[in-house]
């Protein structure tokens, strides 16, 4: 997305309202898209100058805050564009507040944690609390009982492979080829 300056945002929307110059003819002079240009003018006429200006810093918004826009938009007979002016937003926050709200009530406009969730746990330090201590020698013993039965359970097939080098498969194993 490209980010316009506001003085070159000014004089576009001077040029149009006092030089009449039409939307096509500064989209060509400026080579800006027509309708970035008719945002602008949009923005100029509902809220002055000081909706061209770019906001200086990212802005978090309460959940209060969200639920008096999307109440403002719902009884008042105005557009998305001239409700976000008003509250000095973007009308597609708006779009988004309301979509997510009707689908999942207030929960959708309380703040959440950003991005993606990590890929590896965190293991925490264990604490040496005597509850703890007990769990952690019952599972090694179980692990040690695991590993014994994994051992025993290779060694017999192992002896299983060396049987039949040695005497050939067996006449069912000749069947179910």
């Amino acid at each position: 997305m490209v980010k316009y300056n506001p003085e070159l945002k000014a004089q576009v929307v001077g040029q149009f309202l006092n030089d009449k110059m039409s939307v096509v003819e500064l989209a060509q002079k400026y080579r800006v898209p027509k309708r970035q240009i008719q945002y602008w003018i949009q923005r100029y006429r509902l809220g002055g100058i000081e909706t061209l200006k770019r906001k200086a810093n990212k802005r978090n918004f309460s959940t209060d805050f969200k639920l008096s826009v999307i109440d403002y938009y719902q009884t008042h007979d105005e557009s998305l564009a001239a409700v976000a002016t008003k509250y000095d937003i973007l009308a597609c926050q708006i779009s988004v507040w309301r979509t997510g709200f009707n689908r999942d009530g207030v929960e959708a406009l309380r703040s959440h944690q950003k991005g993606r969730p990590a890929k590896v746990k965190r293991k925490k330090k264990s604490t040496s609390s005597p509850e703890k201590q007990n769990e952690v020698e019952r599972l090694r013993a179980e692990l040690i009982q695991k590993n014994k039965e994994l051992y025993e359970t290779r060694l017999e097939n192992d002896i299983l492979k060396k049987s039949m080098a040695l005497f050939g498969p067996s006449k069912d194993d000749a069947k179910h080829k």
